[in-house]
C-alpha cells in the first residue's frame, strides 16, 4: 500500500531545506552499551536549530506554502514552536504561537527570542491549538501545523534520509512519538526496510491507543514528558502510516524517562529533555528488549530542558 508521504516527497524536502537545517550526528556507542548484547546508535538531533527535530517540519511547510506577505502562525507545546519561530525568523517572516499552560518556561521564553509573539493559555495542547485555530480564520495567517500536516511528515523524514546516507542501515529505530509527525515521517523513509519501534509514555498514548481502537481516538494525559509528548489525538496521516509502517508502540513509565535523562547526562553530558529521551527509556528499561547483535538506532529529538531539573 502506497502511504501518505513517499520516499521521494522526503527527498524532494530535505532538498529544500538543506541550507537551513543542521545535518546532525550519529554516534555509536562501545560495545556493550549499557550491558546490552547489541550495537547502539544515537541520531542526535537535539542539536538541530531550535533543539528538536521540529525545525525541518517547520521549515518545510514554509518554503513550500508561505510568500513574503505571509503571516504565521502554530499551537505548540513548546518545541514546534520554537522551531516555527526559529524557521520564520530566517524567512524573514512574522509568527504568533499558541502554547498550552503546561509549557516549560524556557520553551516559552526560546519562542520569543526567536522572535515571535508566544500566546500562553489553555491546559493542554488541544486548548493551545483551538485558540490557534481561531486567530488563524481570523488572520487568515498560515498555520503549520506540528504534527498531522503532509509537509510537516515530509520535513521530519528527512531524518531518516541523513541516517541512512551517514551510516549502516539499522535493524530496528526507537521513535518517540506525541502526535506521530516524527515517527510517521521516518517510518515513511524506512517502510519495509527497518523495524520502526514508537515510545509512548504510559500517561500519554494517543498512537498507542490509536492502533488499539483501529482508529484515533482521544487520550488522557498525564506525564512528564506532556509538554512534548502530549498530543491528545494522534494525527491521521501518523496513523494511517503506523498501521503500515510501525511495528509496535513501546510505552514508558516518567520514572523510566527521568532515568534516561540523567543517565544521558551521566554518562556523555547529553541534556535532554523529557520527550528526547523517551526513546532511550525504552531501551534501558527493558520495555524494548533487543536480540543479540541488533543494530538499534536511538533518536534523541529534543534539549530544551532546564538543565536543573535533569541534574537535581
Amino acid at each position: 500500500m502506497a502511504l501518505p508521504v513517499s520516499r521521494d516527497a522526503i527527498i524532494e524536502a530535505h532538498q529544500r531545506i538543506a541550507p537551513y537545517i543542521r545535518r546532525t550526528p550519529l554516534m555509536k556507542l562501545n560495545d556493550r552499551a549499557f550491558g546490552l548484547e547489541c550495537a547502539v546508535t544515537f541520531k542526535l538531533e537535539y542539536l538541530q536549530h531550535a533543539g528538536s527535530f521540529k525545525s525541518r517540519g517547520a521549515f518545510n511547510t514554509l518554503i513550500k506554502k508561505a510568500t513574503p506577505q505571509t503571516a504565521v502562525t502554530a499551537a505548540s507545546g513548546g518545541n514546534h514552536g520554537a522551531a516555527v519561530a526559529f524557521a520564520a525568523r530566517a524567512l524573514g517572516l512574522p509568527a504568533k504561537i499558541f502554547v498550552p499552560e503546561i509549557s516549560a518556561p524556557i520553551k516559552v521564553a526560546t519562542i520569543r527570542n526567536f522572535g515571535a509573539e508566544a500566546i500562553v493559555g489553555g491546559a493542554i495542547f488541544d486548548d493551545a491549538y483551538a485558540a490557534c485555530l481561531d486567530y488563524q480564520k481570523q488572520s487568515d495567517a498560515l498555520l503549520v501545523h506540528p504534527f498531522d500536516a503532509i509537509e510537516t511528515l515530509e520535513g521530519q523524514g528527512t531524518i531518516g534520509k541523513e541516517w541512512e546516507e551517514d551510516g549502516s542501515l539499522p535493524d530496528t529505530v526507537l521513535i518517540a512519538c506525541g502526535g506521530g509527525g516524527l515517527v510517521g515521517g521516518i517510518a515513511s523513509w524506512w517502510h519495509g526496510r527497518v523495524k520502526i519501534v514508537g515510545v509512548e509514555p504510559e500517561g500519554s498514548r494517543c498512537l498507542h491507543a490509536a492502533l488499539e481502537a483501529g482508529a484515533p481516538i482521544p487520550v488522557d494525559i498525564k506525564s512528564v514528558a506532556a509538554d512534548s509528548l502530549g498530543a491528545r489525538t494522534v494525527g491521521r496521516y501518523a496513523f494511517e502510516i503506523a498501521k503500515h509502517a510501525v511495528d509496535h508502540v513501546a510505552l514508558v513509565d516518567d520514572a523510566a524517562i527521568r532515568s534516561a535523562q540523567q543517565i544521558l547526562w551521566r554518562d556523555f553530558r547529553i541534556m535532554s529533555e523529557p520527550g528526547g529521551a523517551a526513546a532511550l527509556a525504552a531501551l534501558l528499561s527493558g520495555v524494548y528488549k533487543p536480540k543479540q547483535g541488533e543494530r538499534v538506532g536511538v533518536l534523541l529529538c529534543g534539549a530544551n530542558v532546564d538543565p536543573a531539573t535533569v541534574v537535581s
